[in-house]
């Protein structure tokens, strides 16, 4: 029978639908004894959502207990937004828009914390956090839930007798914050931007001028994450005024996908509260910025002794032949998942010949012009592994990651080979990524492949979600189009 005060989330969710394995369920003791040892008064329960942003509740500490064990409850209109926070689905009508019964009339979802991610935020007095998975009140798993995207993702991998080993090389932006442009006349679906200026010039790139210089929030950001046991590996000066790039060490799928997405909301809220902006948009619209990109440095482990299955067997060879038919998947379904890599329609505006970014469906051997690169030895170098330089820093992790298992996946199962490696990675001549998001689009939409894996109906769930931020777009008059026409017609 449930305590008269057992009200959070539903009454022994957890247990009841077998939610938790044993070695998450032994670390619930552990969690709830931090909390009373750090003294914390407040826990922010976070799930990722279908954009990459985290969205939830915070809970007072002594609530802990009731959300570890029966969930908590939100809503499923947060699943029905778009970038603008905007909801883009009748969510009021049966199915909600979604063609699913338990979407309907914006009913319940139940978060449920996940114990072995449980941090004390450093920035944050008094705050702990723990990311979430999220079903239905029937215990049912939700189809529009990213993460378990890459969970299904990985199980089919690892099905397959692979594990997956990614790490990360992220580049974004952070300026001293002007004006956070905080008038009631500013709020707005988006709102209005704020006014920055520049940390540093940029232009000198890597050098040790520059990186002294952007270190007083450098020192900010890099104390705080450290605390939070991210695997930083390096910190760096990129090209562009204010324009930083932080890379991490290797590590499982999963771990990787949840480390990018507490860095990057770590990184934001931490320059907020010191007077900084950060953004991980692609280019921002500003004088001078850069395009920032998310590098992805992948490989696959054989399950049964570890070893790396890209590594090749002799010198003659770049990868060994599972290493090549995950190139050829890449390479075949690059257009499609550009959706996952480069979901924005600023991200597009990247793909730029001779700029350090990809523009062609292209592999070659340590060659940073192309969409993917051969990093490696030669035979027997167990570092062999390939980076895909096609995302940028915007992109939902969870998708990023499935989208690369589940093409090299079906490059490996069907043996497809990638055209030969290039060193001319701009050449005119290769088949080109798609140059806005329409394209994109197109490509998922007509991809039997990712219908087939992720199922007709995410796919034209995140199609729905995507059109709807073109249509907005299209419907706004920019200013290219008033410098265009305003003074000539």
């Amino acid at each position: 029978m449930a305590d008269q005060n057992d009200y959070m989330g539903r009454t022994g969710f957890v247990d009841a639908h077998g939610l938790r394995d044993k070695a998450e369920q032994d670390r619930v003791p552990e969690v709830l004894k931090r909390i009373k040892a750090e003294d914390l008064e407040i826990i922010r329960l976070s799930f990722p959502d279908q954009h990459g942003l985290l969205r939830g509740k915070s809970v007072m500490a002594d609530e802990a207990e009731q959300a570890l064990r029966n969930g908590c409850t939100n809503t499923t209109t947060l699943l029905a937004k778009d970038t603008s926070h905007k909801t883009v689905f009748p969510v009021f009508t049966p199915g909600g828009g979604f063609g699913n019964p338990e979407m309907g009339n914006a009913s319940d979802i139940v978060m449920v914390p996940i114990p072995s991610s449980f941090q004390v935020l450093p920035w944050a007095p008094k705050t702990g956090w723990m990311l979430c998975d999220v079903y239905f009140p029937s215990g049912n798993p939700i189809p529009f839930f990213t993460r378990q995207i890459l969970k299904d993702a990985l199980a089919k991998l690892s099905d397959a007798g692979f594990d997956y080993l990614a790490g990360l090389e992220v580049e974004c932006h952070i300026y001293r914050l002007e004006d956070p442009k905080l008038a009631p006349t500013d709020a707005g679906q988006p709102a209005t931007p704020p006014e920055v200026s520049l940390l540093a010039h940029g232009f000198h790139y890597l050098t040790e001028q520059r990186m002294d210089e952007y270190d007083p929030v450098l020192e900010l950001i890099r104390g705080d994450l450290l605390k939070l046991g991210l695997p930083l590996r390096s910190m760096e000066c990129e090209f562009g005024p204010s324009q930083i790039e932080v890379t991490f060490k290797p590590r499982g799928g999963m771990e990787t996908a949840d480390n990018m997405m507490l860095y990057r909301s770590a990184v934001k809220q931490i320059c907020k509260r010191n007077g900084y902006h950060a953004t991980f948009m692609c280019r921002p619209g500003l004088p001078n910025a850069f395009s920032s990109g998310w590098h992805l440095h992948q490989s696959l482990l054989n399950t049964k002794d570890g070893s790396n299955a890209f590594m090749p067997a002799s010198d003659d060879a770049l990868l060994s032949d599972v290493g090549m038919g995950f190139v050829g998947g890449l390479i075949e379904h690059a257009a499609a998942a550009t959706v996952f890599t480069t979901p924005t329609i600023n991200g597009y505006k990247r793909y730029k010949p001779n700029s350090l970014a990809p523009e062609r469906t292209v592999w070659g051997k340590d060659n940073k012009g192309a969409m993917v690169r051969v990093v490696g030895a030669g035979a027997n170098d167990p570092a062999t592994h390939l980076e895909n330089r096609v995302g940028e820093p915007a992109a939902n992790p969870y998708l990023y990651l499935a989208s690369q298992i589940i093409s090299g996946l079906d490059g490996i199962k069907n043996e497809t080979q990638p055209p030969p490696p290039t060193d001319n990675p701009y050449d005119p001549s290769a088949q080109r990524l798609p140059s806005n998001i329409l394209e994109a689009l197109s490509a998922l939409s007509e991809s039997h492949m990712f219908r087939g894996s992720l199922g007709d109906e995410f796919v034209d769930y995140l199609l729905h979600l995507k059109h709807a931020e073109v249509e907005r777009f299209f419907s706004e008059v920019t200013d290219w189009e008033h410098k265009e026409y305003f003074e000539m017609y």
